[in-house]
């Protein structure tokens, strides 16, 4: 292996661990914070957002190999739940938890396409579900990125995160810094859900 690709290796080693243990959400702090405590300050040598995930699975295989696939069935439970609670804002479940990669700190991140914020709002009033506003960037494939509304809430003490997007992103393929996000619907979930009690019946 090339040294630059070992020090990329190990950047993404050491963000997956503070992801995994510190729970950094976004990985940009995770592998700046890696990268400083390696002594690397080039930023050409951080891993991809991918490398960071392949290290998460690792990490998860490594130290978590009893507990994992039961966190992430609790997880995608807890998801399927929000989903059909949301299910007139047409939601899709996106990052580790759909990927089987979520940590103990991972969010349950929804993209959601209401007509307005204010309906997914209502709605959480409505529910008498106290949650806080924020807001997340995504980047289209012509590479344009934009700060997106996102909402906030927890849910048997997992955060839930609710991207809020255009009804027009419903069908385009949005991605994260540097990879595409694959999306789930609630029926994609369901079907996830029972392919993973099978194979681990132990997990449920």
């Amino acid at each position: 292996m090339h040294a630059r690709d070992k020090i990329r290796l190990r950047i993404a080693q050491e963000a997956a661990r503070l992801i995994a243990e510190e729970g950094i959400h976004d990985y940009l702090p995770a592998k700046q914070k890696a990268a400083a405590r390696l002594g690397v300050t080039e930023v050409r040598r951080l891993p991809r957002n991918e490398e960071i995930n392949q290290a998460l699975e690792e990490y998860h295989r490594l130290y978590r190999a009893d507990v994992q696939q039961r966190h992430i069935i609790r997880l995608r439970k807890l998801a399927l739940e929000a989903m059909r609670f949301l299910k007139e804002f047409s939601p899709r479940l996106v990052g580790g938890v759909l990927e089987g990669h979520a940590g103990e700190f991972s969010p349950i991140t929804l993209h959601l396409f209401p007509e307005a914020p204010e309906d997914v709002i209502l709605t959480l009033r409505n529910g008498r579900i106290p949650f806080s506003e924020k807001s997340v960037w995504l980047s289209l494939g012509s590479n344009r990125s934009a700060a997106y509304p996102a909402l906030h809430f927890w849910a048997d003490g997992v955060e839930v995160e609710l991207v809020l997007l255009p009804l027009e992103f419903k069908q385009q393929r949005l991605s994260r810094k540097d990879r595409n996000l694959p999306r789930g619907d609630a029926e994609a979930l369901e079907a996830l859900i029972r392919r993973s009690e099978t194979s681990f019946p132990e997990a449920t």
